[in-house]
């Protein structure tokens, strides 16, 4: 089993840029496929409302639940209010499994975290460089598991790489995903240093290719234990705990029809 932890799907309505227009799953699927990968991590594009991205995505996840993971997606400022209520819905009425929020919108607040403590599920934060708000974060929330996409930075920052690598070392509820990281020897260092059980694959798809993404894993050249682990064995244990042997098969066989129609009120 091999899960891409890190994917967008979905309509953006701001149009700007390809991450805020449209992240169709098709080719991506496809690609993914043939790669070898049998479960995504899906979440929404940017959106100026992520009741409606959110309530999107599920649509996309109940077509495709043999394949998809929904995360749901906050914006920290513009949400302050409803975060708890949105995230009650993503995970009780849509069984999505974690929420992600990004630093280039919104760094992570305390009622995000809160609302993830409570419904025990992880939060995504990609930090977009920031990696000191890491230290903040973490130890407030020891019981929460945080998952710092592109190892703290898309942007190639190696101070952040760095700095990211040191934060999974010294906190045991910080893990990283690889989705991105050009500067392999990173990626060896982090595997080093904070051990293959901190680090999760994920491709950025649909943008980026997964099946180049899985080959950077492969080519770290793990024991087949480790590379099991950063493939789907940390994803599936972040998700579902101890129980995740059979859930994947029984999220698929056992996901409720939803009437997406159902207005929910936030105020």
């Amino acid at each position: 089993m091999i899960v891409d932890s890190h994917c967008h799907a979905g309509k953006g309505d701001a149009m700007t840029a390809p991450w805020n227009t449209d992240a169709p799953l098709e080719a991506y699927l496809r690609r993914a496929r043939k790669a070898g990968i049998t479960h995504t991590i899906v979440f929404p594009a940017f959106h100026s409302d992520y009741v409606v991205a959110n309530r999107e995505l599920a649509r996309l996840v109940a077509a495709r639940r043999d394949r998809l993971i929904g995360f749901a997606m906050v914006h920290c400022g513009r949400d302050t209010g409803r975060i708890s209520a949105m995230l009650k819905e993503a995970v009780r009425r849509f069984g999505f499994r974690g929420v992600k929020v990004h630093g280039h919108e919104h760094l992570p607040t305390r009622e995000l975290c809160e609302a993830a403590r409570r419904l025990r599920i992880p939060v995504l934060a990609d930090v977009g460089g920031k990696a000191h708000v890491i230290d903040m974060f973490a130890p407030q929330f020891p019981d929460v598991s945080f998952i710092i996409p592109h190892l703290g930075s898309f942007a190639d920052s190696f101070r952040a790489h760095q700095e990211v690598i040191d934060q999974l070392v010294r906190y045991p509820n910080v893990f990283a995903d690889t989705s991105g990281v050009r500067r392999f020897d990173y990626l060896v260092e982090a595997v080093r240093r904070a051990g293959p059980r901190k680090l999760l694959f994920g491709s950025d798809g649909p943008w980026l290719h997964p099946g180049v993404e899985l080959y950077k894993i492969r080519m770290l050249g793990l024991p087949r234990e480790a590379e099991a682990l950063i493939l789907g064995g940390n994803a599936k244990r972040l998700i579902f705990g101890s129980r995740s042997s059979h859930r994947f098969q029984a999220l698929a066989e056992a996901a409720p029809d939803i009437d997406f129609r159902m207005p929910c009120n936030y105020s």
